[in-house]
C-alpha cells in the first residue's frame, strides 16, 4: 500500500524495506536517499524542478540477495510505475539501436494500466449497481423491443430492405397493465435474491466484448508500438465486436462490473496521467547490466556490447521517445542498474554512460546468520508462504529454532561449495524438506506437524557426510 510521500522520510523507507528485505543497508540508504530527493525536487520552483534530475544508481552483488526485490519494493512503496528489464536481451542475434527504446514504451503501458486501475476502482461501487441492474434484465428480460439499425453496414446486410412490422398488439388496457405489475414484481424478486446471493451459482449468458484486437502494421517487421489499431483508425465507425459467453452469476457481475467501470472513466484522462507518472516518477530496473560491458579487450562481442551501451545512454541521459501514447522524455525517470560484475567492472563501462551512474552501492553475499533471518524475520518470509499453503490443508507447521538454524546452515555450506545463488537456495531447501510432508498433508490424523532438527537431517542424510545433501539441491 502506497504511503504518503510527505511522510516517507529516507528512515522510514529503510524502515518499510527492513520488513522484506535482510541486510544490505547501504543499498537500502541509497535508494531511500534517490526517492526522497523526488519528494524534494516537487517542492521546488518550477526553474530549479527542471535542473534537477534524478541520482542514478548501480547496485554491485551476486544473484539472489536482493537487488531486484529493493527496486521493486521502493516502486511498490510509492506506487510508482515501475518495470524491470535484461539487458542481455539487447546483445542477441537480431537486435538494432530502437530496440533500447522498448523499455521506456513498456514503462509508458505499465503506468497507464495502474492508472487505469486506480480509476477504475473509484468508479467501482457504481459499476457493480449497474452491472446488477444488467443481471436482472438478463434474468427477466423486458419485452423486445423494436430492433434498431447502428450503422450503414447493417443496412448493406439487409440489402437496403426495410425492417419487418412488428405483429399488432391485441391485448387489452388492464391485460398489458396486469403483465407490467407480474414482470415489475418478478424483476423485484430476482433483484432481492441477486442482493442476497442466492443466484451466485446460476448460468447466465452475457455478452461481452472481444479482446482480441487486431492491429496491421504499415511495413511488414514492424513492432506492436509501431503497429496501428483498426478501431483506432476507423473509431466507432465499425461495430464493436462481441461474443456471448456462458458464466455463472458471480463471475458474470465481474465481467459486467468491468465493463461498466471502463465505460465510466475518462482513457484521455488516463493516458494523459499515465503518461506524466511515467515521466516524473518512473522506475526502470536494468538486470544483468554488467553483461553489456566489456572486460577490456575491443574485439569479438564486446564491440556489440559497447553499441548496446551507446543507444542506451540518450535514453539514461535524457531524450523523448515516441511511444502510441504520445511522447515520453525520460530526463527524469529513475534508472536503477545491476550485476554481479564478476568478469567486468563499472570502470569498464563507456564514460559516458559511467557518469549517468553516479551511486554505486555494493551487495554483500549471504551469511549463515543472513539465512535464519530471512527464513523467519520478513513478513513474506519462506516458511510464513509453506505454513498458509498447508494450513489450506489443515495441518499446521511447526519448526523449532534449531531446525532453522540447521536449514540456514545447509543453505550457506551449499552456495559456498556449488554455484551462489543467494537466497534462492532456501527455496530449493524448503522443497526438499517439505516434499514428503506436501505429498501426505491431505491424508495426515494429525492437526500439527514439527519439523525439528532430527528430521531435516534425516532428510538431507546429514549424519552421512558434510556434502551428502549436494545431490539433492541444484
Amino acid at each position: 500500500m502506497a504511503i504518503e510521500m510527505k511522510a516517507l522520510t529516507p528512515k522510514r523507507i529503510v524502515e518499510e524495506l527492513d520488513r522484506f528485505i535482510i541486510g544490505q543497508e547501504p543499498a537500502k540508504k541509497a535508494v531511500a536517499v534517490a526517492l526522497r530527493n523526488r519528494y524534494r525536487r516537487t517542492l521546488l520552483s518550477e526553474e530549479m524542478r527542471d535542473e534537477f534530475t534524478p541520482k542514478n544508481i548501480i547496485m554491485m552483488g551476486p544473484t539472489g540477495v536482493g537487488k531486484t526485490e529493493i527496486a521493486r519494493r521502493i516502486a511498490k512503496l510509492v506506487s510508482a510505475p515501475f518495470i524491470k528489464v535484461e539487458a542481455t536481451k539487447f546483445t542477441e542475434v537480431g537486435y538494432v539501436g530502437r530496440d533500447v527504446e522498448s523499455m521506456v514504451r513498456d514503462l509508458v503501458t505499465t503506468s497507464i494500466r495502474k492508472v487505469q486501475q486506480e480509476k477504475m476502482k473509484e468508479v467501482y461501487a457504481k459499476a457493480e449497481a449497474r452491472a446488477n441492474e444488467l443481471l436482472v434484465d438478463i434474468l427477466a428480460p423486458s419485452k423486445k423491443k423494436k430492433e434498431t439499425l447502428k450503422n450503414p453496414f447493417e443496412i448493406l446486410m439487409r440489402g437496403g430492405k426495410p425492417e419487418a412490422a412488428a405483429p399488432a398488439d391485441t391485448k387489452t388496457e388492464a391485460e398489458r397493465a396486469e403483465e407490467e405489475r407480474n414482470h415489475k414484481a418478478k424483476r423485484e424478486a430476482i433483484a432481492a435474491d441477486l442482493a442476497a446471493g442466492k443466484l451466485e451459482d446460476d448460468i447466465v449468458e452475457i455478452e461481452v466484448a472481444d479482446d482480441s484486437a487486431k492491429t496491421i502494421g504499415v511495413l511488414g517487421g514492424m513492432s506492436e508500438d509501431m503497429s496501428v489499431n483498426i478501431n483506432e483508425i476507423l473509431g466507432d465507425f465499425l461495430p464493436k465486436k462481441k461474443k456471448n459467453r456462458r458464466v455463472k452469476v458471480k463471475d458474470a457481475r465481474k465481467l459486467l462490473t468491468n465493463q461498466e467501470a471502463q465505460k465510466l472513466i475518462d482513457m484521455d484522462e488516463v493516458k494523459e496521467i499515465g503518461l506524466r507518472e511515467a515521466e516524473q516518477n518512473g522506475i526502470i530496473f536494468i538486470d544483468e547490466i554488467d553483461k553489456i560491458i566489456g572486460s577490456g579487450n575491443a574485439h569479438g562481442p564486446d564491440v556489440s556490447r559497447e553499441g548496446v551501451q551507446r543507444d542506451i545512454l540518450p535514453i539514461v541521459e535524457g531524450s523523448t521517445i515516441t511511444t502510441k501514447y504520445g511522447p515520453v522524455k525520460t530526463d527524469f525517470i529513475l534508472f536503477i542498474g545491476a550485476g554481479a560484475f564478476h568478469v567486468a567492472d563499472i570502470s569498464d563501462m563507456i564514460p559516458e554512460l559511467q557518469g549517468r551512474f553516479p551511486i554505486t552501492v555494493t551487495l554483500d553475499s549471504l551469511t549463515e546468520e543472513n539465512f535464519k533471518q530471512i527464513l523467519i524475520q520478513p513478513e513474506n518470509s519462506v516458511i510464513r508462504q509453506y505454513q498458509q499453503l498447508l494450513k489450506t490443508e489443515g495441518v499446521e507447521l511447526v519448526f523449532d529454532e534449531e531446525a532453522i538454524e540447521r536449514l540456514a546452515q545447509i543453505a550457506c555450506r551449499q552456495n559456498e561449495e556449488d554455484e551462489n545463488i543467494g537466497a534462492r537456495r532456501l527455496h530449493t531447501v524448503l522443497e526438499k524438506l517439505l516434499e514428503e510432508i506436501s505429498f501426505y498433508a491431505s491424508d495426515y490424523d494429525a492437526d500439527v506437524f514439527t519439523v525439528t532438527k532430527a528430521y531435516v537431517d534425516s532428510v538431507f542424510k546429514i549424519e552421512d557426510g558434510d556434502r551428502s545433501y549436494a545431490k539433492y539441491l541444484i
